[in-house]
């Protein structure tokens, strides 16, 4: 039974979350401050966390950030929950190595909905066999290494899985929803930003080879040399 922990100040939404998890058949606890979740988390680490962003003392990013730079947390997948007009907020928690975002106010089936879809996932993307390559960019499959100029790129789990994918089908125009099915479990319209986000951050991160990462109008994407 995947492991569920949920860390939100609001208890009226913590119960409400808590109580639709546990009826769709998740274990689950919640937890009103960042604190009280890595009490937990140090001894029973969850199969997926949901964090608020604005929570007392340490807010939900700083949460993020301590998870993902220990080794044992480091691929702990993470949605966020974020005010809906906090667009800086859903870019930075992305950009810092969440998996997904959920606006506030949200309806608890579809964040059931997002949870599945994020474990359905929690088993990468199938790579390219091998060592991929292409230009200063080379994709290392076992050791699951990125480097571009010979220089270690660091990604977090999703970001590697999307670049996996667009690898995978290196030269080929990928729709949208194509890319959300595959690296996130579904594709609702309305949450292509969450891509546009992760290629955003992708491309920073690539730096050179970032150009590679094509914008195709009308489409999506593809992972091509110009």
């Amino acid at each position: 039974m995947p492991k569920v922990y949920i860390v939100e100040d609001d208890e009226n939404i913590r119960e409400a979350v808590l109580y639709a998890l546990n009826l769709a058949g998740f274990e689950t606890q919640g937890f009103e401050t960042g604190a009280d979740f890595f009490a937990r988390a140090e001894t029973d680490t969850p199969d997926l966390a949901i964090l608020d962003i604005m929570l007392p003392g340490e807010d939900g990013l700083s949460v993020l950030k301590r998870l993902r730079s220990d080794s044992r947390t480091k691929s702990l997948p993470i949605i966020m929950l974020t005010a809906k007009s906090s667009e800086f907020d859903k870019v930075k928690g992305l950009d810092m190595g969440a998996d997904d975002y959920i606006a506030k106010p949200f309806g608890v089936m579809e964040l059931i909905s997002r949870v599945k879809a994020i474990l359905r996932r929690s088993v990468s993307v199938p790579p390219p066999d091998g060592q991929f390559v292409l230009g200063v960019l080379k994709i290392d499959n076992e050791c699951r290494e990125v480097t571009v100029s010979g220089n270690k790129v660091n990604l977090t789990f999703k970001e590697y899985e999307l670049l996996g994918y667009l690898a995978l089908n290196s030269g080929l125009a990928l729709s949208r929803d194509k890319i959300m099915e595959a690296v996130w479990g579904y594709s609702f319209e309305c949450e292509s930003r969450t891509l546009d986000m992760h290629i955003r951050s992708l491309r920073q991160k690539l730096k050179e080879a970032g150009v590679y990462i094509q914008t195709i109008r009308n489409v999506g994407y593809s992972l091509k040399e110009n």
